[in-house]
């Protein structure tokens, strides 16, 4: 970024006191502390340490927009991708530049794209539903994108069904070195239902743990420039009703063969419904109901509804990452499979209008998170582990002391993760102390090793 195109202006703006603008700046992890990205390659369980800063490393501002700097690398370990996919997570150098006064799309609605279609506020991107591969009538069998030549383009493969195997433990793998989503980034381990074993030797975590007790967190902004939120929110739009899951309104099909469309029209004929190809597995295998007033909590076609949420009192059109009862992602999973607003976001070169560097403040209520520690397995007998629930924000230091007050170890949980661990293997049997802090804010827990 050229100097003369950054302007420090006195933060009296109107933008500041615009109801969707605070959020779409301090919303971003901007990475202060000089955090380095890891990442695991296949076979080795200990974390690489790489030279990219993680998160976002600068926000920036006009009227209009927001520009965010990333390397597009998250502060959890990214990989190892067991499909096959030699590509690791890369530099990816982008500055995006996302609306600040998003408005709803009053004509056709928008279809989502392949590639980046919005950014979560560790800077990395989000994908949606597909993988570029879809079905070929004609040699039945799958082709495009890593397969190689075109489908039909007709039954689109679903990303997160058929690309299971090549998801790291955070769910996010790279195309070409781009690092993404395209479902929840939270940790398959941390599912109720966990479908994926990658966690077992390649240990992460993701942006957030999902917590049902509370609204989820903001965790990006759709390429219309409207925000995410994870899975929970207000069952009511007007913010009261308790807590509940937000649900999709996308539900399976009832067919046995791959002939019609949605809506029942004939089309180019996809595999049957079997073992290999289950219903689930293609895009065009959904069909979307509506739901009426008495169920807010489902709901609309783009995966969004307009709503309260802390962040908006006011409310504001949102998206949410959605899961089934189990916590695995459910179709569309993010955004789509159309966009709500107006898409004008962008991945630009270089900013060519005036505007300025938002300074990142802790707004996070760091007593609430910290009282909502899980430390587990208590008594350990080989690792212990420190889980904080929902987003993490901050870096936050975890100390682990004898009863005496003498130091055995420490690490630290860092903004945009959630988990950090202990090898206990070469402690002696008895009682520990942990310390958990961030700033003013600390929690203490007390451990137990038992081999």
């Amino acid at each position: 970024m050229k100097s003369k195109y950054i302007t420090i202006i006195a933060l009296l703006s109107t933008l500041f006191t615009s109801t969707y603008a605070q959020p779409a700046l301090s919303a971003w992890l901007q990475n202060t502390t000089g955090t380095l990205s890891r990442h695991y390659v296949s076979g080795n369980s200990i974390p690489i340490q790489d030279n990219d800063s993680v998160n976002v490393q600068t926000v920036l501002y006009s009227s209009n927009w927001v520009y965010i700097r990333t390397k597009g690398q998250p502060s959890y370990v990214t990989g190892p991708f067991l499909d096959g996919n030699p590509s690791l997570a890369t530099n990816q150098n982008a500055i995006f530049k996302i609306s600040l006064n998003p408005v709803q799309n009053t004509g056709n609605p928008t279809n989502t794209t392949p590639g980046n279609i919005g950014l979560f506020i560790n800077g990395v991107a989000l994908f949606d539903y597909r993988d570029g591969v879809s079905w070929q009538n004609a040699t039945n069998s799958l082709k495009g994108g890593p397969l190689g030549g075109m489908g039909d383009q007709v039954w689109n493969r679903d990303a997160v069904v058929g690309e299971r195997l090549g998801f790291d433990c955070s769910k996010g793998h790279p195309a070409m070195g781009n690092y993404h989503h395209h479902q929840n980034p939270s940790a398959f381990k941390l599912d109720l239902n966990v479908i994926s074993t990658v966690c077992n030797l390649y240990d992460a975590d993701g942006l957030y743990a999902i917590d049902s007790t509370t609204h989820s967190p903001l965790i990006g902004f759709a390429s219309d420039g409207f925000p995410i939120y994870g899975a929970y929110a207000y069952k009511n739009v007007n913010g009261t009703g308790g807590i509940v899951r937000m649900k999709s309104s996308y539900n399976l099909r009832n067919i046995a063969v791959r002939n019609t469309d949605a809506l029942g029209n004939p089309v180019t004929p996809g595999p049957p419904v079997n073992n290999t190809y289950p219903l689930g597995y293609f895009r065009e295998d959904y069909e979307y109901i509506a739901t009426g007033p008495g169920t807010p909590d489902y709901l609309d076609e783009h995966n969004g509804r307009f709503c309260v949420t802390p962040e908006y009192p006011a409310g504001i059109y949102c998206y949410f990452a959605t899961v089934n009862d189990q916590w695995n992602s459910a179709y569309p999973y993010v955004v789509g499979p159309t966009f709500y607003g107006v898409k004008n976001a962008t991945k630009v070169n270089s900013i060519t209008e005036p505007v300025t560097v938002y300074s990142p403040t802790e707004t996070a209520d760091f007593s609430k998170i910290l009282s909502n520690i899980n430390v587990f397995p208590n008594p350990s007998n080989d690792i212990l582990a420190i889980q904080l629930n929902n987003l993490n924000t901050q870096n936050v230091d975890v100390k682990l002391y004898e009863i005496s007050g003498k130091l055995v170890n420490q690490t630290t949980i860092f903004a945009g993760s959630t988990i950090a661990y202990f090898d206990t293997k070469t402690l002696y049997n008895g009682t520990y102390m942990l310390l958990i802090k961030n700033g003013k804010y600390q929690v203490s827990k007390k451990v137990t090793i038992n081999r």
